[in-house]
């Protein structure tokens, strides 16, 4: 029988593992919490997940009871010693990668058969980059991802229109997903504790939407960089004459300004020619 695993503090203090700021650290120690993350996830023993910022390994723990494989992309040198103890213990199903997660190339290293899952709790300083990136994943590779936020992101990528958070973000993220809300946790969750809680939002793709992504981001800068203007002004640049006609296309007044207009209209805007 495997002698267990230590407690996550006690390996954070035998590596020497203190939270390094610049790289948006704040472990996550409770493994009640990593456990109802992975469970979120829904991966099976088929499936592969990728986990971003693994630190000391609280949530790899919880990933790798599902019986999955994990891939874990790492920039910290400093974790690797532990992190290769949690692939020793589970037999090898942990795969650890040093790397930049903005650069790795997922799609790189896709199983030849099961799901593959995304988890993570983000480092604060990138979530929203990597976010955008797994999003525009063309063709998308993952069958959903759950992550975590600061509070706040994440009530702009849930935002509804006309609410003071609804921009870009939420756009794009609700265009190429089902978001839904996991849950909260407040910010003594974490070691050391963020100065803002957090919540764990739960991504399944929407596959096949044949939206112009880089159509509906220039439409979106656009409009949303001139919020206060009504869109007769600030989508000018982007329709040119055309633009009366293709608000009218789209139901939408002309008066209305960029957090009036929801999801399925400005995918319907993104979709009109413009000659």
């Amino acid at each position: 029988m495997k002698t267990p695993l230590p407690p996550l503090r006690d390996v954070i203090a035998a590596h020497g593992l203190g939270a390094n700021k610049a790289l948006g650290q704040h472990f996550l120690l409770d493994l009640n919490i990593t456990t109802k993350i992975a469970r979120l996830l829904g991966a099976g023993a088929e499936d592969q997940i990728f986990e971003i910022g693994p630190g000391p390994g609280g949530l790899t723990r919880g990933l790798l009871d599902s019986g999955a494989v994990v891939i874990a992309i790492e920039r910290d040198h400093r974790c690797m010693g532990v992190l290769q103890e949690i692939s020793d213990y589970y037999d090898g199903r942990l795969q650890v990668i040093e790397d930049d997660a903005l650069k790795f190339d997922e799609a790189s290293l896709l199983p030849k058969r099961g799901k593959v899952f995304i988890a993570s709790n983000l480092p604060y300083n990138i979530s929203t980059e990597l976010l955008i990136k797994w999003l525009k994943a063309e063709p998308c590779w993952w069958s959903r991802m759950v992550l975590m936020f600061q509070r706040e992101v994440a009530d702009r990528i849930m935002a509804a229109p006309g609410s003071k958070t609804y921009g870009r973000l939420s756009i794009i993220s609700q265009s190429l997903s089902r978001v839904s809300k996991g849950f909260d946790l407040p910010a003594r969750a974490f070691t050391p504790p963020p100065k803002v809680d957090s919540t764990v939002l739960v991504f399944d793709p929407i596959k096949n939407h044949g939206i112009d992504i880089a159509r509906l981001e220039t439409l979106t800068q656009a409009a949303f960089s001139q919020r206060r203007k009504m869109l007769r002004s600030s989508l000018k640049s982007v329709f040119g004459a055309r633009l009366e006609q293709a608000l009218l296309e789209c139901e939408i007044l002309p008066t209305a300004r960029a957090e009036d207009i929801a999801v399925d209209q400005w995918i319907s805007l993104s979709g009109v020619a413009v000659s």
